[in-house]
């Protein structure tokens, strides 16, 4: 794990979650970026000075956020965007390769009753790349206990475990695997693949009308520090992917939450 990108909006908690990220990417040495994305409409003769003006702005705010927080050494570099949050994140990755983004789960929105608001929402279901939801006021810790949930053993393709297996290795964490066999689940589904068996500890099987539901009724009983899911067609969020916006009531974790999703080649 070399980058890890975390979007900055304008939400008062930036700092924790850049502090977050920042004490994480530790463990790893890894590089932190922070990004900003802005939009700027003008005349054609103006852009060019309202947009450097913007900019200017921008990289002086995200200066101000990472002279609030403990760096630890860790290498924090500025990014800023002129246009919609995907098509940056899109650009940054392809420039860099991004490993990992780490986000609130509410970027810019102040709705209480979200647990992802529009723009966290719009990122990690329109993106490729794995995502680390971080609760408000979380302090990082190594990740111990780990709970897996799914409703389809099915892994197309077994790098979608890099990111896991990464935090499995350096933190020593021990993952238990939660499947939930939902109304309409086939055979095929139960098929388990053998990588994800490979790094686990235990497997627990659930009926239950949602993956959600099977979390909730396990949650308790495993107290995770981490929850990991998996984003595609047929995963946890089936649902909420036609959504950018996540109500607390259809989904929320006191934990943070590893979305895990596969780069298209």
């Amino acid at each position: 794990m070399k980058n890890i990108l975390v979007p900055i909006g304008t939400s008062a908690n930036s700092s924790e979650t850049l502090q977050y990220a920042v004490d994480f990417a530790a463990e790893f040495a890894a590089d932190v970026y922070i990004m900003e994305v802005f939009s700027v409409v003008a005349k054609a003769g103006t852009l060019a000075n309202v947009t450097k003006k913007v900019t200017q702005n921008s990289v002086e705010r995200l200066k101000e956020i990472v002279n609030a927080i403990d760096a630890k050494g860790t290498a924090i570099k500025i990014a800023t965007y002129n246009g919609d949050i995907v098509d940056g994140l899109k650009d940054i990755d392809q420039e860099l390769g991004i490993d990992l983004i780490i986000l609130a789960p509410r970027s810019n929105d102040i709705q209480e009753e979200l647990y992802l608001g529009y723009t966290s929402g719009k990122i990690i279901k329109q993106t490729d790349i794995p995502t680390l939801v971080v609760p408000k006021g979380t302090t990082f810790k190594p990740f111990k206990k780990v709970l897996a949930a799914f409703k389809s053993g099915i892994l197309k393709r077994k790098r979608i475990l890099d990111p896991l297996i990464t935090m499995k290795i350096k933190f020593r964490s021990k993952i238990n695997l939660l499947m939930v066999k939902t109304p309409g689940y086939s055979d095929e589904d139960l098929q388990i693949n053998t990588a994800l068996m490979d790094i686990s500890s235990q497997l627990t099987i659930s009926e239950n009308a949602t993956t959600y539901l099977g979390v909730t009724e396990h949650f308790q009983s495993n107290q995770p520090d981490l929850l990991c899911v998996f984003r595609r067609k047929r995963g946890f969020f089936k649902k909420l992917w036609e959504k950018s916006t996540v109500l607390k009531a259809e989904f929320s974790s006191p934990t943070p939450v590893l979305i895990l999703s596969v780069k298209k080649d």
